[in-house]
């Protein structure tokens, strides 16, 4: 059965096909500057990438494309072999698994979008052209939001009038639910079992890190935005809430330009006056940059910090995994991450921890607490949770026709 796995931004559209449930990756491709000027998209299938300028009015285009070559490639045969898509929405209010789409999820998604404006507005943009384009398959929402839905009420409520909750949302969500899922899954495959207390560090352009027990989220650094918990590439991350009113006053900025002060021009772009891009932080650090090395050092410590909390509300830690661009690729920041934790007992494999972008444990044996790096697979995930949702969806027609 042939799944879609699909991440729409603003002004691109990224794709996977599986055949599941063997979970065989088909081909998988990359929509680059819808509505844009020099707009292109790339397609990687049978391990050649190719890349094809063409103009890209909106993201329904980018479908009739996507679906001519998926039938070209000869990975379906018409539209009706796509029989689901999986779509992923970073803010799913207090929904809990992934679900099929229908007016009352797109109802909440818009009641939930100024949490994520972007976000929202680029996945209601995507779903609205593969419902346009293949209308037959069945279209499933796969939420960031929702692997965090099992966090207590004690650690979700803010300090603050409890009425801002019940009238107006405001809690913690997190985001980065899939990947922390996805990897958090694996490493306890890796472990052979399940009851286990894991630490997941999702560290990126956007970072967080997740607290799991039993395989259930018990609490994570992002909350009611995309910009809270740890310093991320443009994004602040945590702050005292004076300095926000203080400078609004000060620099005589509204609501909005604050906001967007304190999502992309702050964190390491912010401190280091250079970029967002860790590997340029790194690479100013060699070059002597005062201000990338007190980026980075800000940074790390608070992984280190956010780490350290959550081993203490878990009681322990079975595992740490380090994925996504920085946890995967960047062998300073890991190594970095790993000597803060000493007091721990962590203790560095300095050879295995050289790697990148390959899953591989990153301590040494008699490391009280073992270090993982995990590729995650946040595709894959979506098309599971997509599978599932198709099969379930279609055991209950036939029980159905079978008790007419």
């Amino acid at each position: 059965m042939v799944i879609l796995s699909v991440n729409a931004g603003s002004s691109s559209l990224k794709f996977q096909a599986f055949d599941m449930p063997e979970e065989k990756l088909l081909i998988s491709g990359v929509f680059e500057k819808i509505g844009l000027k020099d707009s292109f998209y790339t397609i990687k299938v049978n391990g050649e990438k190719i890349k094809h300028e063409v103009e890209l009015k909106n993201h329904e285009r980018a479908f009739e494309l996507l679906v001519k070559e998926l039938i070209d490639n000869n990975i379906v045969d018409s539209l009706e072999d796509i029989k689901a898509i999986g779509h992923r929405v970073v803010q799913g209010g207090e929904y809990s698994k992934s679900t099929e789409i229908t007016n009352e999820v797109i109802k909440m998604m818009k009641e939930y979008e100024s949490f994520t404006p972007l976000h929202t507005k680029s996945a209601i943009s995507g779903i609205k052209a593969a419902q346009s384009i293949a209308p037959d398959a069945m279209q499933v929402a796969v939420f960031d939001t929702s692997f965090h839905q099992t966090i207590e009420e004690e650690n979700f409520i803010y300090p603050i009038p409890y009425e801002w909750y019940t009238e107006y949302n405001i809690r913690k969500f997190g985001y980065h639910g899939t990947s922390h899922k996805y990897v958090s899954s694996r490493v306890n495959e890796i472990l052979g079992r399940y009851n286990t207390k894991v630490i997941t560090c999702h560290l990126g352009n956007g970072a967080s890190v997740c607290a799991i027990e039993d395989g259930m989220c018990v609490n994570t650094t992002l909350g009611v935005s995309a910009n809270s918990g740890l310093m991320m590439g443009s994004r602040s991350g945590d702050l005292d809430p004076t300095i926000v009113t203080y400078m609004m006053n000060k620099l005589n900025v509204t609501p909005d330009e604050m906001s967007n002060i304190l999502n992309k021009e702050s964190g390491l772009l912010g401190v280091s006056g250079i970029s967002s891009d860790s590997r340029d932080i790194e690479d100013g650090i060699k070059k002597g940059n005062s201000r990338c090395a007190l980026a980075q050092k800000m940074f790390v410590r608070r992984v280190i910090d956010a780490i350290a909390k959550f081993y203490v509300e878990l009681g322990g830690c079975d595992a740490i995994v380090f994925t996504a661009g920085i946890g995967e690729n960047s062998v300073h920041t890991r190594r970095e991450v790993m000597d803060g934790l000493e007091i721990l007992g962590v203790k560095v494999d300095e050879e295995a921890n050289e790697c990148r972008g390959e899953e591989k444990l990153i301590t040494l044996e008699d490391s009280s607490i073992p270090c993982y790096v995990i590729p995650t697979n946040e595709e894959l995930m979506m098309a599971r949770d997509a599978y599932n949702l198709k099969i379930e969806r279609d055991n209950k027609l036939a029980d159905n026709d079978e008790n007419k």
